[in-house]
């Protein structure tokens, strides 16, 4: 078995946004193994040979790689850049970006946070395919590229072997979700401590609040939010959530969504879902006892729900991060 390090090669263009472009060396870059071995190798590459990228700051980055060490990937990330030429004013590359490009391996993952989707797009790579990108440019984009299948409302879009990302912080949620994916709750939620962000923000959560900031002189829900994690397992109203901030039915719920992007019953399976797949991950339980301790109350309604955000069953879930261990599956699959 290839014990190697999953290869992440970030592809720097001219006018790249630091920012963006420190996502992937610093979420993969913190994922580790139970042995405490890096499970992830980043390296940064530019179009040309090694040397000085510019940045949309006031300062240029040196890049040790060239193009080539795009052909050495498993996950290809192309960050937002400011300078993307024809891809971004006309739905095309240049020449030396295609050639790039071309180095790529067939069956790489490839990755694009915000405007890196443009990129993407261009080469033809996400025709025919959902993806997402910056909201503000959301309408631009399905404009120039009529075969994609844009969704301006959400954070990230996973589509297997492409997945994109809206902007700036979305691209950390990608990136941790991709940590997820490959490696389980466990590895992810340890990546989040060290880096302190969110564990899990799904990717269908709302791109964009109109109110993103609570008003200080009103009360929020999270009150309300602690008191229902602490009860997962039971039966959750959505008038019992108000009754602990002393709201009304209507005014949580607006309120909720404000603060959130989320409805409360759409957030509450969201937990319910990481609650699920922890103790797939980490228990020993039959399906049965995970379906009711994570609030799900049967196997099957389990079973319905993680098809639907992950597209696996429960058992498959379980084998997939605890290959080896004798676990009990009930009868729920």
């Amino acid at each position: 078995m290839d014990s190697r390090p999953h290869r992440v090669v970030v592809l720097a263009l001219d006018g790249v946004l630091p920012f963006e472009l420190a996502i992937p060396q610093r979420i993969f870059g913190m994922a580790r193994d139970e042995r405490g071995r890096p499970l992830y190798e980043v390296v940064t590459c530019s179009v040309r040979p090694p040397g000085p990228v510019r940045t949309d700051a006031d300062f240029a980055i040196l890049v040790g790689h060239g193009p080539e060490a795009l052909a050495t990937a498993d996950t290809v990330v192309v960050p937002a850049s400011d300078e993307l030429g024809p891809a971004l004013g006309e739905g095309r590359l240049t020449d030396e970006l295609t050639a790039a490009l071309a180095r790529i391996r067939p069956g790489t993952r490839l990755v694009a946070v915000c405007t890196g989707g443009y990129v993407l797009a261009a080469a033809g790579l996400l025709d025919g395919r959902p993806a997402t990108t910056h909201w503000a440019y959301a309408e631009h984009f399905q404009r120039l590229f009529p075969a994609v299948r844009v969704d301006a409302d959400v954070l990230f879009v996973d589509d297997g072997d492409v997945l994109t990302s809206a902007g700036v912080a979305a691209g950390v949620d990608l990136c941790v979700h991709i940590v997820r994916r490959d490696h389980g709750t466990g590895v992810a939620n340890d990546v989040a401590r060290r880096t302190v962000v969110p564990p899990h923000r799904d990717g269908g959560q709302a791109q964009y609040i109109e109110r993103p900031v609570p008003d200080p002189r009103q009360s929020s829900t999270t009150r309300a939010r602690a008191w229902a994690l602490a009860r997962l397992h039971e039966p959750i109203q959505l008038r019992d959530m108000a009754a602990q901030e002393a709201m009304s039915v209507r005014t949580f719920t607006r309120r909720f969504r404000e603060e959130s992007g989320l409805s409360p019953g759409q957030w509450l399976t969201q937990q319910r879902v990481e609650r699920a797949r922890h103790l797939l991950e980490s228990t020993g339980l039959s399906v049965d006892r995970v379906a009711r301790d994570a609030g799900f109350g049967t196997a099957q309604s389990m079973r319905q729900h993680l098809q639907g955000v992950l597209g696996v069953t429960p058992t498959a879930y379980r084998r997939t991060f605890r290959a080896g261990d004798a676990v009990s599956t009930g009868c729920g699959e």
